[in-house]
């Protein structure tokens, strides 16, 4: 049987930490009850970790109000609590050209205009200099309220500059919501000093939690301004029938995903003592070695030519974004331009064992900005326990599958 290679990454974690699993272990097997309902040790030491938890992420994106940590189910529930929250048909928003479809299908539905922030041609990277931030400021409208943005692109890696964009938008008077589904625990995020006011996250994902775990680390200016998505009990002034004003009771109805939790708190044991520096380091050189073996640079900054055994045998490979990958999450997504990239994706597979995600990637946008809409591509996306024998292994069978569809 042929061993597998797991990059696919971007879309969940895998293997998980051994921390995440010990600790909804624990959770099922000694804990069990719910928190903010009962009176008993049990359930005050499971509130507990839940506090600690929040104050953990805020450590993570510095941040300094616990209470102001939302958990939900995902990336995309946090992404629709805050635009469904606040936003309406009436309003304007600016977006990078490479959003993931969790922010373009909320604004999509809510009927909100929005206009798409020009990027580099090749990777999408928004220009956030003088003459970039001019630019943006050219899309502005008297309806404009915020900047919606993804950190790390999961089509073809690319960082966003917060730094800079944050300072635009509160120069602006504009909200800052950051997407960092592909980028939390792993790249530095700091919501003070970038001027974020919402940064939503997933917890199975970079931070390598659980799946059903993730949440929102919203400022209290845009908290006041939203309502909530879900009403429903939340073990507080159980008196009223609106949902209470206080955080994070507000956002937080019904019961709380605590084995997610656990387990979201065990990965971020393991963050600390791993190093968010060591895990980037890893990766980032799983990265280049894969570009590097699947096959030579032709100087377009795009293709690599894959030479066969047999003289003149040769065939090529697209890297989405580019080349050039330093500084880009360890997201690379490859076009097959002589064969069906589904085909390529299935024999990668079905003969060799390498687990990849192929298509549109829930993201048309960003495909559309990288030149690789309808057809897609094929991700392979590098975690921090792949090693570099299965990264060799998985760019010799990229290049046995290109050869064989010439």
């Amino acid at each position: 049987m042929t061993a597998t290679i797991y990059l696919d990454n971007g879309a969940t974690s895998f293997p998980k930490p051994p921390a995440v699993w010990q600790q909804m272990e624990y959770y099922i097997r000694q804990v069990g009850c719910n928190i903010n309902r009962g009176s008993y040790d049990k359930a005050y030491s499971a509130g507990s970790l839940v506090l600690g938890t929040r104050e953990r992420l805020c450590r993570l994106f510095g941040f300094d109000r616990p209470e102001n940590v939302i958990f939900t189910a995902n990336i995309t529930a946090s992404l629709n609590f805050i635009l469904k929250g606040f936003l309406t048909a009436r309003d304007h928003v600016l977006v990078s050209g490479l959003e993931h479809n969790a922010v373009m299908r909320p604004l999509v539905q809510l009927g909100t205009d929005y206009s798409v922030i020009p990027g580099d041609n090749n990777t999408g990277r928004i220009d956030a200099g003088p003459s970039g931030c001019a630019a943006i400021r050219s899309l502005l409208k008297p309806n404009s309220k915020a900047v919606v943005l993804s950190h790390g692109s999961n089509v073809c890696g690319t960082i966003q500059p917060l730094l800079e964009i944050g300072r635009f938008c509160r120069e602006e008077g504009l909200y800052f919501i950051v997407d960092s589904a592909q980028t939390a625990g792993v790249f530095p995020i700091d919501m003070e000093q970038m001027k974020i006011d919402a940064l939503a996250f997933t917890g199975h994902k970079s931070l390598m939690g659980p799946q059903g775990i993730g949440g929102f680390l919203i400022r209290p200016e845009l908290a006041e301004k939203l309502e909530p998505l879900i009403a429903g009990g939340t073990g507080s002034f159980s008196d009223s029938l609106e949902m209470p004003r206080i955080l994070p009771d507000r956002f937080e109805a019904g019961t709380p995903n605590l084995p997610g939790i656990y387990g979201l708190s065990g990965a971020l044991s393991f963050l600390d003592s791993t190093g968010p520096e060591k895990i980037r380091s890893h990766e980032e050189r799983l990265a280049r070695l894969f570009i590097d073996a699947v096959g030579e640079e032709n100087g377009d900054g795009r293709t690599l030519v894959i030479s066969g055994e047999k003289p003149g045998q040769k065939a090529r490979v697209e890297v989405v974004g580019g080349t050039d990958i330093s500084g880009r999450a360890p997201v690379i997504s490859l076009d097959f331009p002589d064969q069906d990239n589904a085909e390529a994706a299935f024999a990668l597979e079905n003969r060799y064992g390498v687990m990849t995600r192929c298509g549109l990637h829930c993201s048309p946008l960003a495909h559309r900005t990288l030149g690789t809409f309808p057809q897609g591509a094929v991700r392979f996306s590098i975690g921090y326990y792949n090693t570099p024998e299965e990264i060799l292994a998985a760019a010799e069978a990229v290049r046995q599958v290109a050869l064989a569809g010439r």
